[in-house]
């Protein structure tokens, strides 16, 4: 978890003091803000991968910040957790319902908040490789990178044109599976835009170019399939 970046909004220089000194001495990067506004603008030039956020604070309150947050795409992954004192179960309750991810109770016990922190942190861990995952077609040394549009071939890229890229997902959606000719124009090209009837075979042949003949089979008088 070293070199993360935690972002601490609190009204109360002590416990920005105090939580300040222990994250460090776990190796975080730490930022701090003494109000809401403060907070909202150091958010946007840090970039933390955690917020810690007091929610009783004059001016601008935990709830606001963090319903400002959660409106703003470039903080989607980013994680709030909430100071309340014990008594404020209404406060626990609507800093959760405006997307807070947890709750530390006051006064802070510094193993409790490392243990939440590091708990906060591994979630947070598992939820980026499990969206990594999701967005990735893996079948032995090719890999398909959907979000970035970009497909490794045995650990090096291989360059291929957005149409080509599209083709090959496909085709490698379902490994073993026979895509006919208008399956692969319907779904490429869609039913709208015509093409010549060639299309499809130029652009296996770059394929097959490009990462080898050993991936795409043609099926003779019906299409094509990827081979695993």
């Amino acid at each position: 978890m070293e070199g993360k970046k935690i972002l601490i909004v609190d009204d109360e220089p002590d416990i920005l003091e105090i939580l300040t000194y222990n994250l460090r001495k776990e190796g975080y990067q730490v930022e701090t803000a003494s109000n809401g506004e403060e907070g909202l603008k150091k958010a946007l030039e840090v970039m933390p991968d955690l917020i810690i956020l007091d929610i009783m604070m004059p001016q601008m309150d935990g709830v606001e910040v963090c319903r400002n947050i959660r409106n703003q795409r470039v903080f989607d992954n980013t994680l709030i957790a909430f100071l309340t004192a014990r008594e404020e179960d209404y406060s626990q309750i609507a800093a959760l319902d405006v997307g807070g991810d947890d709750y530390i109770t006051k006064p802070i016990k510094p193993r409790v908040l490392m243990s939440r922190v590091k708990a906060l942190m591994r979630r947070n861990l598992k939820t980026e490789e499990e969206n990594e995952a999701a967005n990735q077609t893996i079948i032995g040394d090719l890999v398909i990178d959907r979000e970035r549009f970009r497909v490794m071939q045995s650990g090096k890229e291989v360059e291929l044109a957005k149409k080509e890229f599209e083709l090959l997902n496909l085709l490698a959606s379902k490994p073993g599976k026979v895509f006919t000719r208008d399956e692969i124009f319907n779904k490429i090209w869609g039913t709208d835009v015509i093409v010549g009837n060639r299309t499809i075979d130029v652009h296996i042949r770059k394929l097959r170019e490009k990462l080898g003949d050993d991936y795409i089979k043609t099926i003779k008088g019906i299409g094509y399939r990827y081979e695993f």
